[in-house]
């Protein structure tokens, strides 16, 4: 076997072992895209006849999605709707991370009957992820919904640990930061009229309240978007169960979860 085979084969085989290893909160189907491990988990009530609605989760890390999120998947799937994602490392929204997650979307619409608009479920650095990959892709977002969501690079992880996902330096990440930073790039959204809703505690000192889900609410209803922000009094970045059974995040994702974005929505 040569060198360059050789290589190939280890990969291949990386890829399948961290396939099989990926253990869900609720049992679903674990494949690999693109050589990064995905994850489907299908509604038993679900439709042959019509695309089927679907919730994106991230970040899907070792780990991720975790039994926290088991009760809300299940009222998810309860209502028809499936949850899928993606492992692309701590690619902080960079264009390699939406590269990643633009071959899973075209994998789950072309190959497994999934909805053309995904409702986005970001927790924590996961909202690095979806909302740069929303705001290049908006007719493709049904809704987004964050559960205490990083929404600004400066916040978290800072620029001098994201600037390596996104190849640059840190002083070329600064300049540039308006171009990538999700809380500069809701116009795309506002425009789509794609709904939000955060859950975000007043106490999180990880990720701020106001330097991202507050500063982000602020700027979308600006630009005329829809988003409710629901701050829960003395709550951090923890792992409190309130973060994952709330029934007004669960109801906001399932109501909008079917959304079609109109065929004139600005690309």
């Amino acid at each position: 076997m040569s060198a360059v085979l050789a290589i190939m084969a280890c990969c291949f085989a990386k890829d399948e072992a961290s396939s099989a290893d990926k253990v869900l909160p609720i049992p679903g189907d674990v494949f690999s895209v693109g050589g990064r491990t995905a994850f489907l988990i299908l509604p038993e009530n679900r439709s042959s006849e019509t695309a089927t609605p679907w919730v994106w989760y991230a970040p899907t890390l070792k780990g991720l999605p975790g039994k926290e999120e088991t009760w809300m998947f299940r009222q998810f799937l309860d209502a028809g709707i499936a949850i899928a994602g993606i492992d692309v490392g701590e690619s902080y929204g960079s264009p390699k991370g939406c590269a990643a997650f633009s071959e899973l979307h075209a994998e789950l619409v072309q190959n497994r009957g999934m909805a053309k608009q995904a409702a986005l479920l970001a927790r924590s650095r996961g909202g690095l992820m979806l909302y740069s990959w929303a705001a290049q892709n908006p007719q493709s977002v049904a809704c987004i919904a964050g559960i205490y969501p990083v929404c600004n690079l400066a916040s978290y992880p800072g620029l001098n640990r994201a600037c390596g996902a996104y190849e640059l330096s840190k002083e070329q990440l600064a300049k540039d930061l308006a171009l990538y930073n999700p809380i500069d790039r809701l116009k795309p959204l506002a425009e789509a009229k794609v709904p939000i809703f955060h859950i975000h505690g007043d106490s999180d000192t990880v990720v701020p309240l106001e330097a991202n889900s507050g500063i982000l609410a602020e700027r979308y209803k600006t630009l005329g978007g829809t988003i409710t922000l629901k701050v829960v009094t003395g709550q951090g970045h923890n792992m409190w169960s309130g973060w994952f059974q709330d029934q007004q995040l669960v109801n906001f994702v399932v109501a909008n979860a079917g959304r079609i974005v109109p065929a004139n929505t600005p690309k």
